[in-house]
């Protein structure tokens, strides 16, 4: 079943054009998501750290509000404003007297912005600053023929085949000639790319061996996979790993 699924899901991903663009062919095996200003919520920046222009990402993206996030705002000449937040799961805060702000996808120097355009209508010249005092820890996910799949701290630089063994291991049926690394280039976009480990192993080829980024997703097959689409949506990671875990 899993042979099936992946040879159809692979040879839809080669006849749609996933990213709206046929110029994503030409893209690196990179991630970022798209920017945004003001109070509106701008989508999430991508995993990895080096952006995809070509797919709306940046070079090096900020850090970005998420829920569950607690934020720390401190006002220079009116602290009795000063406040500790955390950002609820529709992506809003609620400021002391001024009510609702959207932040979710906001990097932190927006969400001052937005803070400050909030309390105009309180504070002649509001001068925030803002800290972020909890967040999400960058993590990383294997799936599959692993002893122990599951979502891991991402604390260090990590490989590959580094995940692999901190999952576990391989189990007996995996295929490790195939292995899938998922890398998320927006909320609605994923990039694959097929290693082969069993080769790099053998050839202690380890220089070739993919540097993880905080939310990547390694999927160890058990059988062959015929093909692999560049570009997945996020829906059809179903076929590799648990909806809950990504």
């Amino acid at each position: 079943m899993v042979v099936g699924y992946c040879s159809a899901a692979f040879a839809q991903g080669d006849n749609a054009d996933l990213g709206g663009n046929k110029e994503t062919s030409r893209s690196g095996f990179t991630g970022a998501g798209a920017g945004g200003s003001g109070t509106t919520a701008a989508k999430a920046g991508g995993a990895d750290g080096l952006g995809n222009p070509i797919l709306g990402g940046e070079r090096h993206p900020l850090y970005r509000l998420r829920p569950s996030d607690v934020v720390e705002i401190s006002f220079t000449v009116a602290p009795e404003f000063n406040q500790t937040l955390t950002v609820q799961p529709d992506g809003y805060v609620m400021l002391k007297d001024a009510g609702m702000v959207e932040v979710q996808g906001l990097k932190l120097d927006e969400f001052s912005i937005a803070v400050e355009k909030a309390y105009r209508g309180y504070l002649h010249d509001p001068q925030v600053a803002v800290a972020l005092k909890e967040f999400e820890r960058p993590y990383f996910i294997v799936g599959g023929e692993v002893g122990k799949p599951g979502k891991y701290e991402l604390r260090s630089d990590v490989t590959v085949a580094e995940a692999v063994e901190i999952a576990g291991g391989l189990t007996q049926q995996a295929k490790h000639s195939q292995v899938v690394l998922f890398r998320r280039v927006n909320d609605d976009l994923v990039e694959a790319r097929l290693l082969n480990l069993k080769k790099m192993l053998k050839a202690n080829g380890l220089k070739e061996d993919a540097h993880l980024r905080p939310g990547d997703m390694v999927f160890v097959p058990q059988n062959s996979i015929s093909k692999v689409a560049r570009y997945l949506t996020k829906p059809s990671l179903s076929m590799y790993l648990s909806p809950t875990q990504f």
